[in-house]
């Protein structure tokens, strides 16, 4: 065992004073991301008695500086694991935290519910549809509290547009348009690169389930441009983008999908396409209109239209700004035809969970700007559900289904791209299949 040597062992934790009662989490995968959610976890951890007791990366300089972050937030030092095996084997860590690469992310997920673990696992969920069947009826098998990381779920702005929409405030919505946009090489570029040595890691067991190919340390880490590993903007946003028409409009994976894309604007060695678009069928009636440019940053938005009004997202994905815009009228019976409008504000059970200074603050910036186009990616709402739900024992915002869902949405956009179909979900068999149900 990895841990053997490392003179904290699972008896010497578990006699820790208050150990019964304090949350024991072990984080696999501690890169860019997954110090972003470490800061998070060490942000909460008075409110729920959380530690971070194990740490677990394939890369020594990831996991030493995971350990070392971890030491001076709590104490005292993390067990340092190289391998996911190791971290699960441990009987006193209670759940952990996935964030690998993407096309990691199910398989582990699988694991750590077979051993017995709840999980915060990022998205995608899975990018292989047999994948994401597996990890899903794991988690569901041992009732595991499993929160997937697409986060929107739990913010209060979000939150506040479904409760709009619920009361039938747009009427019968018929089409979805999300447009987000980004200039520049987007993926490429890590400095990491250049860092690695294939010595300080294990190539072969980063490969997972994929064919061996050389150490490529563009590969390991700027994986979202080679499409043996991820699709890229369907992996990455898209499925931010389906899982918040998934929740704000209560509906599941699409009916169908059609997709166009491809290299317009970085010619750098990229697989994946830069400019991507998908129109999605759902089964309560309305299309989505998916649409990313890595190489032109105007303006990011979504609207979801209705008979009644039009809510508009001002901003890519995130942005806490919605406006309600009321449908009046048509441009063809009156060009000059004005509509009423106002932006989504919270209320005060949407600042239920802030604290004082957060609630002055937004208070103040909704007054002044109304609610900020944006949100930080370490925004502690998600998180703290999770953590909230690990004694509860409810299920979190962000559920396995959910995060099955999105990932079929991905599965289904990236081969209908690149193969230039049409592509079907049959939710009975949970196929993907080439002709609509009969």
């Amino acid at each position: 065992m990895a841990g053997a040597s490392l003179g904290v062992t699972a008896i010497s934790y578990g006699r820790v004073a208050g150990a019964n009662d304090r949350i024991s989490l072990g984080h696999v995968g501690v890169g860019n991301r997954g110090r972003e959610l470490a800061s998070v976890v060490a942000d909460l951890k008075g409110r729920h008695n959380v530690e971070m007791t194990a740490v677990c990366d394939l890369w020594s300089v990831n996991r030493q500086r995971a350990a070392q972050a971890a030491s001076q937030t709590y104490g005292r030092a993390p067990r340092s694991l190289q391998y996911v095996e190791d971290l699960l084997a441990l009987k006193d860590v209670d759940a952990v935290i996935i964030s690998t690469a993407d096309f990691q992310h199910a398989p582990l997920l699988q694991l750590a519910a077979e051993a017995g673990k709840d999980a915060y696992c990022e998205k995608p969920m899975a990018n292989v549809l047999e994948e994401a069947k597996a990890a899903r009826d794991a988690v569901r098998s041992r009732q595991r509290v499993v929160q997937i990381g697409t986060q929107h779920r739990s913010e209060p702005y979000q939150r506040a547009v479904r409760e709009w929409i619920a009361r039938g405030t747009l009427g019968r919505v018929s089409k979805v348009e999300i447009v987000w946009n980004y200039h520049g090489p987007r993926w490429r570029g890590r400095p990491e690169v250049k860092q690695i040595r294939e010595e300080d890691t294990d190539w072969r067991k980063w490969l997972l389930r994929k064919p061996y190919r050389p150490f490529d340390p563009r590969v390991y880490f700027e994986f979202r441009l080679y499409r043996e590993f991820s699709s890229g903007i369907p992996d990455q946003w898209m499925t931010h983008a389906a899982d918040m028409v998934h929740y704000l409009l209560d509906d599941r994976a699409p009916t169908s999908v059609v997709a166009q894309g491809g290299v317009y604007a970085w010619q750098d060695g990229r697989e994946n396409p830069d400019t991507f678009q998908a129109l999605l069928e759902y089964p309560n009636g309305f299309l989505v209109s998916y649409s990313t440019s890595f190489g032109n940053d105007s303006d990011s938005f979504t609207r979801i239209m209705g008979d009644r009004g039009t809510l508009i997202n001002v901003g890519g994905e995130g942005s806490q700004r919605w406006k309600l815009v009321e449908e009046k009228g048509t441009h063809e019976g009156n060009p000059f035809v004005r509509r009423s409008e106002k932006y989504i504000k919270l209320s005060g059970d949407g600042r239920r969970n802030m604290s004082w200074p957060q609630r002055l603050l937004n208070g103040a910036i909704e007054k002044t700007y109304g609610p900020l186009p944006f949100v930080s990616d370490s925004n502690p709402c998600h998180m703290n559900n999770w953590l909230d739900c690990l004694r509860s024992r409810e299920q979190p915002n962000a559920t396995v289904d959910d995060g099955f869902a999105h990932s079929v949405v991905a599965i289904m956009a990236a081969p209908a791209q690149r193969e230039g179909r049409k592509l079907y979900w049959h939710p009975q068999t949970e196929q993907i299949v080439d002709q609509p149900r009969t």
